[in-house]
């Protein structure tokens, strides 16, 4: 009998330790990173729900407190993730741009395999633009107060930057300054790489990626590989092409909007009168881009910028 009572007793005792170890399994699945979230019970969801409704409040101050809470109790939950979202956009539409920088930031690497992560480097990208061609003075920028004699040109030149980006921070219209007038001058070095595998561009500032942007390379791998230097730059270019020149604003001008030629004789980057063509390799060996991309890369980068293509 008391054997018998023994083995129950076993049995009994190993069913509790068998239950106690699967409800630890889900407990630690649940909040490993990139597990889902508890479905039941799950605080995170009501924290979100709650922060969403302040938001349509217009309370966004609770619904920042929420939301940073959300993030630190649970970081990995895709909860998380949304709260990210959320305290991004509350912080852009204040004109906070660098907290929502970090924020955007903070997300990709709390999510780097997430199905949003384009999304997150988009919205990146254009926060990364928007501090760049604005007032913000940040690590990688001065204020330069100008002198007699300056011109924007002059002072391009000086700090190796470009008259379009200093137009364009300080909101100038007709290129001419004056006399005490304080710029925004960038000092960062920016650099480019070409993934010719991916169609894609990368814009960086002192090695860190500024930008990506879709572009189109070589058919039949005719875009050089290697390390170069833009050597020119060129507005409204013209199209010189066997038996024709093709003036710039005309439709058969594959170049689009502008040039940035370089240290390889006859490539370069362009704009496109073919927006459909982006993202794929069918060029002659340049690199094309959207014309909105193109003119915007042109007013940041000066000429000795260097350029990397890589397969």
């Amino acid at each position: 009998m008391n054997k018998k009572l023994l083995i129950t007793a076993g049995l009994v005792t190993a069913g509790l330790v068998c239950l106690f170890f699967i409800y630890n399994t889900i407990v630690n699945v649940s909040t490993h990173k990139g597990a889902p979230s508890i479905k039941i019970g799950d605080r995170s969801a009501s924290l979100l729900n709650k922060a969403e409704k302040l938001m349509a409040q217009g309370d966004d101050d609770a619904a920042i407190n929420i939301l940073q809470d959300l993030i630190t109790e649970y970081p990995h939950f895709s909860q998380a993730e949304s709260a990210y979202f959320a305290l991004a956009s509350i912080y852009e539409k204040r004109k906070d741009l660098l907290k929502a920088k970090d924020l955007y930031q903070k997300m990709m690497e709390a999510f780097p395999d997430s199905k949003n992560i384009l999304k997150m480097q988009e919205l990146l990208d254009s926060v990364n633009t928007n501090i760049l061609f604005s007032p913000i003075i940040t690590q990688d920028s001065l204020v330069y107060e100008v002198e007699k004699g300056d011109t924007l040109s002059k002072i391009a030149k000086k700090f190796n930057t470009t008259v379009e980006f200093i137009s364009k921070a300080n909101n100038i219209r007709n290129d001419t300054v004056r006399i005490g007038q304080k710029l925004k001058i960038s000092k960062a070095r920016f650099s480019i790489v070409v993934d010719k595998s991916q169609n894609i561009l990368t814009l960086k500032a002192d090695g860190n990626i500024l930008k990506t942007y879709r572009v189109s390379t070589g058919k039949d791998f005719s875009t050089p590989i290697g390390t170069f230097k833009i050597t020119n730059k060129l507005k409204d270019p013209v199209w010189y092409t066997t038996g024709a020149v093709v003036p710039a604003g005309s439709p058969n001008n594959i170049l689009g909007s502008r040039w940035l030629g370089i240290s390889q004789p006859g490539y370069g980057m362009h704009g496109t009168t073919d927006p459909q063509s982006i993202g794929k390799q069918v060029t002659a060996g340049c690199v094309r881009m959207a014309n909105s991309d193109i003119e915007e890369l042109y007013s940041i980068v000066p000429e000795g910028t260097e350029v990397v293509i890589v397969d």
